[in-house]
């Protein structure tokens, strides 16, 4: 049984929730940060000490860190096709799970920051813009990339779309003008789909929202 530490509003927690729930393994979660509180006990603190979720527990092992979790739950309970054995063969998936990191969500961030987590006196409009069109190069790289898909590789879902299209559901939902990505577009509405997602990545962030 793993246990998860983290309220599932964090999008950092919906990477793991959704790892797990593909791979099918039990779990357990507890809501900690936020309005939950938790993270500043020396407890959670033992456990990370940046005090920040999520944490998982399995068995003898704690980690933090939501992408080297999935890594971890990949390499320990994944298939082939999931987290391949091969270092060759794993190294192009490891590549484009980065650059969703470095690149992608880079980009993503200040957008979700300004908009939701800033009272719309306070927004800095002018990062918007400028991470806006960011995010639209970084969208259309991605389009390339899943081409007819249906996944970054291939027809399974790998750990590098669950570190890349756990953004996506903001992505879309967010009021902004996005690129045109016809590819990209049909991958997320095959994501809906699947009932991993719908349950721990579609959620609402209205929660979170500054008053």
């Amino acid at each position: 049984m793993i246990t998860v530490h983290g309220r599932a509003s964090s999008v950092n927690v919906q990477i793991v929730m959704w790892a797990i729930a593909e791979l099918g393994l039990p779990y357990e979660r507890h809501d900690v940060s936020g309005p939950f509180g938790g993270t500043d006990t020396p407890e959670f603190l033992a456990m990370n000490p940046n005090g920040l979720v999520p944490v998982i527990q399995d068995g003898d092992l704690t980690m933090f860190e939501s992408a080297a979790i999935v890594r971890y739950l990949g390499a320990k309970y994944g298939d082939d096709r999931f987290w391949p054995k091969d270092p060759v063969e794993r190294a192009p998936l490891d590549m484009w799970a980065e650059w969703a990191k470095t690149t992608f969500a880079t980009a993503m961030n200040p957008i979700f920051m300004q908009m939701v987590r800033t009272r719309e006196a306070d927004r800095n409009m002018a990062l918007v813009e400028m991470s806006v069109k960011q995010l639209a190069k970084a969208a259309a790289i991605a389009d390339a990339r899943i081409g007819d898909g249906p996944f970054l590789f291939g027809d399974a879902p790998t750990f590098a779309d669950i570190i890349f299209a756990h953004q996506l559901y903001r992505y879309y939902t967010l009021p902004f003008e996005r690129t045109q990505t016809p590819n990209l577009d049909r991958h997320y509405e095959r994501l809906t789909k699947r009932p991993a997602f719908a349950e721990h990545v579609m959620i609402s962030y209205e929660s979170l929202r500054a008053k």
